[in-house]
């Protein structure tokens, strides 16, 4: 789910605003400023005193986008973008089988998450959330392509395109090493054994 300008970095903020009658508006101000002294970070009175007015239209106009950011944060927009177009077209993302799906932890802060297709088309999905990952060996199963075939590459978070390193996820033979701090999705090569 993408909220206010997310998927291309905006830099504007989104802020609580609101227009009703000013006898309305004066008690969901004072009623907001009272729920929101629950939280630790704002029960000061010096946070309170930099909350914006819901009700004043510059709170309002600075919530609003500013779509040529879209230009000036491309790789990002680009990143959300490929996303999207994964999710909708890819045909085992686009159609989940229920109970397909399958995960298992990679290391401290590695995991993997095999969609199984009907046709032996599956994905993996290779998060390493921490450093640079090396496995000796991999022996975790889903980790395994099917027989005659081997995983390639098809979609990579670290990509240039995005403003990543590019330094692509390595596997040979059965040890692996992860790019740190990145996301990956792989698919069959039908091609290679």
């Amino acid at each position: 789910m993408l909220f206010q300008g997310q998927e291309f970095g905006a830099s504007t903020p989104f802020l609580y605003f609101a227009d009703h009658n000013p006898e309305l508006a004066k008690l969901v101000a004072n009623g907001r400023k009272e729920g929101l002294k629950e939280f630790p970070s704002i029960a000061s009175a010096e946070a309170e005193a930099v909350l914006d007015d819901p009700e004043r239209e510059e709170t309002f106009l600075r919530c609003k986008l500013d779509f040529s950011e879209r230009a000036k944060n491309a790789s990002i927009y680009d990143l959300h973008r490929d996303l999207i177009r994964l999710r909708k077209q890819d045909p085992v993302f686009s159609k989940p089988r229920a109970g397909a799906v399958d995960g298992a932890v990679l290391g401290p802060e590695a995991f993997v998450l095999r969609f199984f297709a009907e046709n032996g088309n599956d994905r993996l999905l290779i998060v390493n959330l921490g450093a640079d990952l090396h496995s000796d060996r991999a022996p975790e199963p889903l980790l395994a392509p099917l027989h005659g075939t081997q995983w390639k590459l098809k979609w990579f978070s670290e990509s240039p395109r995005y403003g990543g390193c590019g330094m692509w996820p390595v596997k040979h033979e059965e040890c692996w090493t992860l790019t740190a701090h990145c996301a990956m999705v792989m698919e069959p090569d039908k091609g290679k054994s």
